[in-house]
């Protein structure tokens, strides 16, 4: 009876070259992305997959030694993993077997004829190579050709037309003294592999291999994207995902083109990394795994504010939750922009999903003062300007002043009630605001304390801050922005 129904559901390895107690899930999308720099262990864990499955009729055959060669300086002793898979043999259904893999010092176990059996194939980095950099005749190279018309090949035209947008009208074999090579045909130029580019003549190789491989098969791509444009990828996924579907194939490839993450409704995306001890497998996309791959750190969040002050404010708060990294603070001036603010990028199709407006809490303290400002800048009546109202309402927050109180006054009321301390830099800016009783501005009682220190102003704010957020005021002040921060923790960081 046939093995059929093959589903990879995991990979777990003990100790494998550079991967260290990994694990890595594959359910959710037939179609994985594993993501990571350099030298983490991507190639590993298709090399480690490669050699876990027996063919059953047309499917390639690798072992261990294909990828994992004794030589003087690792002979790969202690090397173990596992899989988990699901399968059905005949009637009998079997879900998440669990298989081991070991490297003794005589041999790899189980024996390769004990293996679970599906239809494997591996696409590697050399398929890359185009055909002409490995050829080594200089003098003419004759050839005949034979047009291939079988129906498959007329899928495979009609896909490598849409990921390479040229209008391929035919695919050819050639035969040169005994070596057999692929050639096309577009709008009358008809060329062999000889003449393609290397994304070119990889798009078509795998394409081939995806096309032809049997139902449930497992098909290892190494270095998608390698010498291919960017929207070409990003279509060569669509028409491999469509595949993967129709056919119940897994597939499973590497790469490093962070644009991959534009596709995870149709991608499971992995992002490794090594670690000390452990080779750690993120299933989400998250800012710091971006920051490994592009070496540009995202920032997903995003809060308006009024004035420098604010913005030591938010930073301090952010950084006391370790989410300064993933924090962009923009000045919107007087208060009264904000509402023209989120109004604009509302009506402009920002979702806001990651945007607060932050208020300093001296005007528009009341939710009817913040409707009436809203209803100014979003008009109309009809359910989307109603919907941009609510929602541009819930994306004002504001910080907690007492009643009729100002920041900068309410700031050094707080300072001149604190008990000097250790830390006689602080001491001194208390000392300083003790001096000040009355200021003819409320923007004064800050700014001359910075001014009677000689700090330089964004110096001065910051060092302010730091000061004030050791009371006990500071908690209920920023209690509304420290929420909203606070609740995007576990969306942004990593573990």
């Amino acid at each position: 009876m046939a093995i059929t129904q093959q589903v990879l559901h995991s990979l777990k390895v003990v100790n494998l070259k550079n991967l260290i107690n990994f694990y890595i899930c594959f359910n959710g999308s037939p179609v994985t992305a594993i993501l990571g720099p350099n030298g983490n262990g991507k190639s590993t864990v298709l090399h480690a997959l490669a050699c876990a499955f027996g063919p059953v009729e047309d499917g390639e055959n690798y072992k261990f030694s294909s990828f994992f060669l004794p030589n003087t300086d690792a002979l790969w002793n202690g090397s173990e993993m596992e899989i988990t898979h699901s399968y059905r043999d005949g009637r009998a259904i079997h879900n998440e077997v669990t298989r081991q893999y070991k490297k003794t010092l005589v041999r790899w176990t189980p024996r390769y004829a004990n293996r679970p059996k599906r239809d494997l194939y591996y696409i590697g980095i050399d398929k890359c190579v185009p055909m002409i950099e490995s050829e080594k005749k200089q003098a003419k190279i004759n050839y005949s050709t034979t047009v291939v018309t079988e129906e498959i090949i007329v899928s495979i035209l009609e896909k490598a037309s849409i990921v390479l947008n040229r209008r391929y009208s035919s695919y050819n074999i050639h035969d040169s003294a005994g070596k057999r090579f692929i050639g096309v045909e577009v709008e009358g130029l008809r060329y062999s592999a000889l003449s393609m580019s290397a994304g070119e003549q990889k798009v078509f190789y795998i394409l081939e291999k995806i096309f032809r491989a049997k139902k449930n098969s497992l098909i290892l791509i190494d270095e998608l994207d390698l010498l291919l444009h960017d929207s070409a990828m990003k279509k060569l996924v669509d028409v491999i995902h469509e595949r993967a579907v129709d056919k119940n194939l897994q597939i499973i490839f590497t790469t490093h083109r962070e644009s991959i993450l534009e596709l995870e409704d149709k991608v499971n995306i992995r992002h490794i990394i090594c670690r000390p001890q452990k080779t750690l497998c993120f299933n989400e996309t998250k800012p710091d795994a971006i920051n490994r791959l592009t070496g540009v750190q995202p920032k997903p969040l995003e809060v308006f504010v009024e004035d420098d002050l604010a913005v030591a404010i938010v930073k301090k708060v952010a950084a006391n939750l370790r989410l300064a990294k993933y924090l962009s603070i923009q000045r919107y001036g007087a208060a009264i922009n904000c509402f023209t603010t989120i109004g604009g990028l509302l009506l402009g199709g920002d979702d806001c999903t990651d945007t607060v407006m932050l208020l300093d809490g001296d005007i528009y303290a009341t939710e009817d003062e913040k409707i009436e400002k809203i209803n100014r800048v979003i008009t109309g009546h009809d359910n989307q300007a109603v919907q941009f109202r609510e929602k541009a309402l819930s994306l004002i927050y504001q910080l907690n002043l007492p009643a009729e109180e100002q920041p900068e006054r309410y700031l050094h009321s707080i300072i001149i009630g604190m008990p000097e301390s250790e830390n006689q830099e602080f001491n001194e800016i208390i000392e300083v605001a003790r001096e000040i009783n009355v200021a003819d501005s409320d923007h004064k009682y800050i700014n001359d304390i910075i001014s009677r220190i000689g700090f330089e102003r964004n110096t001065g704010i910051s060092k302010i801050i730091d000061l004030i957020s050791t009371t006990d005021e500071w908690g209920e002040y920023t209690r509304d922005i420290h929420d909203w921060l606070n609740s995007k923790v576990e969306e942004v960081r990593e573990n």
